[in-house]
This record gives C-alpha cells, structure tokens and sequence, in this order.
C-alpha cells in the first residue's frame, strides 16, 4: 500500500523534501534578485531531488501498489546535465561578472537530444494496444533497456569526469590567482566551493564503485543501493543550506587587475632585484601595511610607485613566493615579536593575530606553524622558558 513510512523510505522522504524547499528558495531569490549562480544552484538541487524520487516512492511502496505504472517513462536520469550545471555553477561563482552566452547552451545540447529521445519512447509505446500491461513497452523494453542504456552510463559517467575535471581545474586556478593578488585568502577561497566540490566528488566515486561491484563481484538490488541515495540526499540538504547562507558579494567584487603593461627587452627589470626588494621592505616596514587584512597587491604597487605587473614580477621572482606568502612572512613575524614581548601578555594569541593582519583563526594556526614549524601555542610557550 502506498505510501509506506519506514527505515528506507522516511530518511529519503525528509531529506529530498528540504532539499525542495531550498531549490524553491534558491528559485525566488533568483526571481527577485537575478542571480545567476542562484539559478544554477537551484537546478543542481531540482537535478538531483528529481533523481531521488524514484527511489523514495519505490520504498514507500509505489512499484507494489500500481503494478502496471509507467513512471519510469517520466523518470530517468538526466546525468548529461549534472556536469554541465556544476561546472557553469562554479564559473558564475570565481568569474564574476559572469554573462551567460549563447555558446554555453551547448553544454546542454546532449541532453536535450536524450530528452527528445525518451519522449520518442514515450510517444511510440504509448500509441501500442497493450500500453496498460507491465511497466514497460515495446521500445522500451526491447530496444532502450537493451542497448541505449548502456551506452547512456557510459557517456554520463564520462561527461561527469570530464566535467569535474574542468571544474577542479577552474577552481585550483582560482585559488592560485588570488594568492598573487590578495594577503588573506580565507573567505575569498571560498570554502563553500571546496566543500561542494568534496563532497560533490565523494558522491560520484562512491556512485561509481557501487556500479563497478554490481558489474565485476555481485548483483546488487535497489535495497543494496539504498546507501548511495541516502548520502546523495543528505548532500541536497547540505547544498541547499551552504548556497542560501552562503555570502558571495565579498567574491563577486573581486577584481583581478594587472594593467596594460607594454615593454621592450630594455625596459624589463634587471635581473638583479635588490633595490627594487630594498624599495619594497622599505615601504612595508615604514607603513606596516600588513596589518591591514585586505591588504592587495594593488595597494602595495600603488605605495611604492610600481605597476601591478612589476610589483608582482619583484615578489615573484626577487623574493621567490607569491604575494600572500609575501605579506605573511610579515605577519609571522608581528606575531613572533608581540607573543615575545610582555606587553601583549593581557591577549590571547588569537587576538594578537586579528591585530598583525589575519582574518581568521584556521589560516592563521596554518600558515604560522607552515613558517615556523611550531604551533602558536608552542612557540609561545617557548618563549616563557
């Protein structure tokens, strides 16, 4: 009898239903703000409730109660848009101001043909005199199930490694870019995206083994399959919270600027940088710019007269690191000296931190002990002894 509440079934049920509510959510702020990346979100959400569903009311005792249900004619996968939504989610997120361009619908031509196909299917068995027997029809049955379906897998399973692929590889560039231009990298890594990328990649090679037991050691029945929409469920609702709470104005104003810098074999900087590093030290010790949290690259090109490129070009390759690493040598170095000194003994490490330039607690304890091989901690109580 349908519908039944039980272990299987009622997980799923709560689950998807608040990953609904959240892709509904996601969907009227899009409406009223015009969000892109609210958008794509919220169709990543609809995407993976609507591949749900069949297993939720299969639990809750659909395919037992209307015996001959066509369902699963309305109800198929359409992993062929998974990888495209995530991939064009994340562009919208690090290439902001992103404009969606005529091109980019063809990252969804493959699905719209499998869609027209399956309503061929659909509109063929369904024009057949024994429609109402079974759960399937004749195309269905003798000609999909036999032969497409397999070739289906297959090419979903390689869109999506594709897919994701590309994705990671947008995203490490993103994180490489902003430790040449900005100090504190904490928020504009936007952990959300790593989050979202983990767990997005957890679920695919886990989804993947369970296809590969199934195929090469044993059969394996819906029941067995159950954990794979369980978890995939449980990530909807982790989506749908991180996207809604998650602020991405901070992200969306960043500005990546290098400057039009046009310059002959003359004109490049010598090999040897020490004054421009001298210039550079000279500046940062006199202003201690550092101890602002958003710090740029820019700001520091404008405060010694340089441009971007040749600012970056001296930290590069003068002081062998990246800007960020740069200016954290810096706040290390603020930090070591107030933990040392009996004046700062009233605050508490974190607080010395906040006021040397980090912006948060987990960059700091990492980059300080990466420097110095020490915990904070540790190296304070060092300098007790």
């Amino acid at each position: 009898m349908f519908p039944q509440f039980n272990l299987l079934s009622t997980p799923l049920l709560i689950f998807v239903s608040q990953g609904m509510i959240f892709a509904l959510l996601l969907l009227w702020r899009y409406y009223h703000k015009r969000k892109v990346t609210d958008l794509l979100i919220a169709l990543i959400l609809l995407l993976m409730v609507y591949h749900r569903t069949a297993y939720t009311i299969g639990f809750m005792g659909w395919y037992d109660t209307f015996e001959h249900t066509k369902i699963n004619y309305y109800i198929f996968s359409l992993g062929l848009a998974a990888g495209p939504l995530i991939y064009l989610y994340i562009r919208t997120v690090l290439e902001a101001p992103f404009k969606f361009m005529k091109k980019d619908w063809w990252h969804f031509l493959p699905v719209g043909l499998f869609i027209l196909y399956r309503l061929v299917i659909l509109a063929h068995d369904a024009s057949q005199p024994d429609w109402n027997q079974g759960y399937e029809g004749e195309w269905q049955s003798n000609f999909h199930s036999v032969y497409v379906d397999p070739i289906m897998y297959q090419l979903q399973f390689s869109s999506m490694l594709l897919y994701l692929a590309f994705t990671i590889q947008l995203f490490v560039g993103y994180r490489k870019k902003v430790q040449q231009f900005f100090s504190n990298t904490y928020k504009l890594e936007l952990r959300w995206i790593q989050i979202f990328l983990t767990v997005y990649c957890f679920l695919f090679v886990y989804g993947a083994m369970t296809d590969l037991i199934d195929a090469l050691i044993t059969d394996l029945s819906y029941v067995h399959r159950w954990w794979v929409h369980f978890f995939s469920a449980i990530a909807v609702v982790l989506f749908g919270i991180k996207a809604y709470f998650t602020d991405l104005t901070t992200l969306h104003e960043l500005t990546f600027e290098v400057g039009e810098v046009v310059l002959g074999k003359e004109d490049h900087l010598a090999k040897d940088y020490s004054k421009e590093k001298q210039k550079l030290s000279i500046f940062l010790e006199k202003e201690r710019s550092y101890l602002r949290p958003d710090f740029t690259l820019k700001d520091l090109s404008r405060g010694i007269g340089k441009s971007i490129h040749d600012t970056s070009e001296i930290i590069n390759s003068g002081f062998g690191c990246n800007f960020n690493e740069f200016v954290n040598r810096y706040r290390v170095e603020e930090v070591k000296r107030r933990l040392a000194h009996p004046d700062f003994d009233h605050l508490s490490i974190l607080a010395i931190a906040l006021d040397s330039g980090f912006n948060s607690k987990a960059s700091f304890n990492r980059i300080f002990k990466q420097m110095t091989g020490l915990s904070p901690s540790a190296f304070k109580a060092g300098q007790q002894h």
